[in-house]
């Protein structure tokens, strides 16, 4: 990998100068947007990660990556500022702004009390033209116990005097303090009901709500926002598209381009005499496949339709994608209703070694399923299938 051009030409010798690619400005695709506003919040944001990813994988490791995954950056940044990157179990938070005054960080509260969000480590970039200025940093710590609220545009702020503001100490910090307590206890956010969920998304869906992160509670922003499914549904909603993961369609007509983009797609599988009667046959014979690497394997997600036309019901299989080879103990693959509750027999767990895992579940027209796997796949993010 080649680094990124650091220059150190400012007044102060502890900033960190990177250069923008010169091919990011053409990776902002307007249409992936509801408003100008959101669609200049992502500019900056990629113009931060496309300067700020390459010099933390130089620096820190060559394992950084976006978290959850690069295919939800949109579905982020129509919503909220920043960008998380993970690195060695820990959480960098990315803050973009163009401001040139560095007398204070400011946090969107997402990324402080969110508790599948917090970082361990908050990076303050202003993006300046062809070069970004990475000027500081704080830890989630910091932002809890000397950063100060604001209600108004739910933001925390750490006064530059708290802030690091030679960030090569960052890396030095990491090596000398690895066990430094980074993060504060947050309380989980109060669950809400499937019902509540669609009413906030038909509501918030509206593009002309500029800023639906202001527009409701922040309970119930952060409850809502912090299920991947019901935060994908709200973004595509307000970019006007319709349903992007109904299973019937997927197999009816093909996988949706964004269900593509995050790995779908379909398996026409060689039907056998047995199954000639089944729903299987009546789509013929197609299965749908998911690939998901886990703990550094390949494996596969595979949906089947089985069962009689008047009784049908799905088959969700877990399978190592090498031939012959086995799903390790311990592996357990569960199914759980849009709201994330569990239900009857909704799990199957690999207690030794074996060559699948498989949950077969009956479902009522329109009703939505969220599939979760044990270890966690890479890129992760929930996501609501619809029947």
């Amino acid at each position: 990998m080649t680094a990124n051009t650091t220059v150190f030409t400012f007044a102060d010798s502890t900033d960190l100068i990177l250069e923008i690619p010169d091919s990011t400005t053409a990776n902002i695709d307007s249409q992936l947007f509801s408003h100008p506003y959101s669609r200049y919040q992502a500019y900056l944001n990629e113009l931060c990660l496309s300067a700020v990813l390459p010099w933390l994988q130089e620096d820190f490791s060559t394992q950084a990556k976006v978290w959850p995954s690069t295919t939800t950056l949109a579905s982020l940044w129509e919503l909220v500022n920043g960008t998380a990157v993970t690195i060695d179990g820990k959480r960098f938070i990315l803050v973009p702004s163009e401001n040139i005054d560095h007398s204070e960080l400011r946090v969107q509260q997402e990324w402080v009390d969110l508790p599948t969000w917090a970082g361990d480590y908050y990076l303050a970039v202003q993006v300046d033209g062809e070069y970004v200025k990475v000027w500081g940093y704080c830890t989630h710590t910091q932002l809890k116990h000397q950063g100060k609220y604001d209600p108004g545009d739910r933001t925390y702020s750490l006064d530059i005097t708290d802030i690091v503001n030679d960030i090569s100490v960052l890396a030095v910090a990491r090596d000398l303090c690895p066990d430094e307590i980074t993060r504060t206890a947050i309380a989980p956010l109060p669950t809400i009901l499937q019902e509540q969920a669609q009413n906030l998304i038909t509501r918030l869906s509206n593009p002309e709500i500029i800023n639906p992160r202001l527009a409701i509670p922040f309970q119930l922003w952060g409850a809502l926002i912090e299920h991947g499914g019901w935060r994908q549904s709200l973004y595509e909603r307000r970019l006007g598209l319709p349903e992007q993961r109904s299973v019937l369609q997927w197999l009816q007509s093909g996988v949706s381009q964004i269900a593509q983009n995050t790995g779908w797609g379909r398996l026409n599988l060689q039907l056998s005499a047995a199954g000639a009667r089944s729903v299987e046959d009546r789509q013929t014979g197609v299965t749908l496949s998911r690939r998901l690497t886990i703990a550094g394997q390949l494996y596969e997600l595979l949906i089947t339709p089985q069962g009689e036309p008047d009784a049908p019901y799905w088959r969700f299989e877990l399978r190592n994608a090498a031939v012959g080879a086995v799903i390790p103990g311990g592996f357990k693959l569960r199914l759980l209703t849009e709201d994330l509750q569990s239900f009857p027999n909704n799990e199957d767990i690999a207690t030794n070694a074996v060559e699948q895992l498989y949950v077969e579940v009956a479902l009522e027209a329109g009703e939505g399923i969220v599939w979760e796997i044990e270890p966690l796949p890479e890129n992760y993010d929930r996501e609501i299938l619809k029947f």
